[in-house]
């Protein structure tokens, strides 16, 4: 086990099997030692999804936990990505909140999962970043989060 993933287990987490995409895409998209992750959904090990509007279904620590689903599904395509978590560095987050209009606390939400990614991977799990809201987002999860990351030789 790589020093990540048992900093990841003494956080109480495990990563999750990356899944197939149900529609037209691919997890990630490797372009020299760039990787695009696609986005990630709260996905939970039994396959069911966190789902609500953040501001009316979902509170702030409800969406907050959702966005460390998405993270993990980040940490473990970026794992396939790269082969090793000790590989990867985390260039750019994009996070979309589902939430009521007036909502305004998108940066809170998102920021669970660049905590969650820094507790993993240190300096290497640094990032920039977009948290934005949405109008909806699929299957009415609350959270999708895309990373880019850099594969270190």
């Amino acid at each position: 086990m790589s020093p990540a993933e048992e900093r990841l287990k003494a956080l109480g987490h495990a990563l999750p099997t990356v899944g197939k995409p149900l529609f037209s895409y691919v997890p990630f998209r490797r372009a020299g030692d760039v990787a695009y992750i696609s986005g990630q959904v709260p996905r939970h090990p039994d396959g069911s999804l966190t789902t609500g509007k953040v501001g009316e279904a979902l509170g702030l620590e409800e969406a907050r936990a959702a966005a460390v689903l998405c993270g993990l599904h980040i940490l473990a395509v970026a794992r396939e990505a790269a082969g090793s978590l000790e590989k990867v560095e985390v260039l750019k987050v994009f996070g979309m909140v589902n939430a009521v209009p007036d909502y305004g606390d998108q940066p809170k939400v998102i920021d669970a999962c660049s905590n969650l990614l820094v507790e993993v991977l240190g300096e290497r799990g640094r990032h920039a970043r977009s948290a934005v809201g949405m109008g909806s987002l699929p299957s009415n999860v609350p959270v999708e989060i895309e990373a880019v990351i850099r594969i270190l030789d």
